[in-house]
C-alpha cells in the first residue's frame, strides 16, 4: 500500500501544475454583439407577429425571468382566477391530439403582456402541431388575461418573462402548469 501512495505522489509531481487558461469570461458587450440571445427563450420584437405598441420599461437586457425574483407566478387573485378563466372559456375540440402547449410570454412593469411565443409537443417531448382551433383559443384566452401583478428587482419595477403550459387530452384541457 505504501508503494501505491508514493507512486500517485510521483505521478502527481510529474504532471506539473495546472493549465492556466488565458480565456476571459465573456463580456456582455460580447454577448450583446454576438448572434445568440442573451437567454435560451428570450423573445426579441418580432414585427410580423408582435404588437409594436407593447413596450418594455427597460431594455432588453433586464428582462427577467419570473422565478429570478424568488416569487412564484404572480396574477391577481393568484392561480385559481387563472384557472377559472380557461376553464370557463376553453370549448373543447374534437381531436384524438393530446400533449403539452407552452405559451411563453413577456409581463412588463406595468402588468401588460406582448410577445406571445407557442410550443409544441406530444407527452414524449416530440414537437406536433395542434389543431388552430386549439391553439388560437389558448393564444387568446392568455392575451386576455389582465392580472399580472408588477414584480419587482432590486426594488425597481421589472419586466419579465412569464409562461402557462397547457396539458390536452384529446382536444379537452385537463391541466394549466405552472
Amino acid at each position: 500500500m505504501k508503494n501505491v501512495y508514493w507512486l500517485l505522489l510521483a505521478l502527481c509531481a510529474c504532471a506539473g501544475p495546472a493549465k492556466q487558461t488565458t480565456e476571459q469570461p465573456t463580456s456582455a458587450n460580447a454577448i450583446k454583439e454576438s448572434n445568440y440571445l442573451r437567454w435560451v427563450g428570450d423573445s426579441e420584437f418580432d414585427s410580423l407577429q408582435d404588437d409594436a405598441n407593447f413596450k418594455l420599461c427597460s431594455s432588453e437586457q433586464n428582462v427577467i425571468q419570473y422565478f429570478n425574483v424568488g416569487a412564484a407566478m404572480e396574477y391577481e387573485g393568484e392561480k385559481p382566477v387563472l384557472v377559472r378563466h380557461f376553464k370557463e372559456n376553453y370549448q373543447p375540440v374534437d381531436t384524438e391530439q393530446s400533449g403539452l402547449i407552452r405559451i411563453r410570454f413577456v409581463v412588463n412593469c406595468n402588468g401588460e403582456t406582448g410577445r406571445f411565443r407557442l410550443t409544441q409537443s406530444n407527452f414524449d417531448y416530440k414537437e406536433i402541431t395542434f389543431d388552430q382551433q386549439i391553439t388560437e383559443q389558448l393564444l387568446s384566452l392568455t392575451k386576455a388575461l389582465n392580472g399580472w401583478k408588477t414584480k419587482f428587482n432590486e426594488g425597481q419595477p421589472a419586466d419579465y418573462y412569464q409562461y402557462l403550459i397547457f396539458k390536452i387530452q384529446k382536444g379537452d384541457l385537463t391541466e394549466i402548469m405552472p
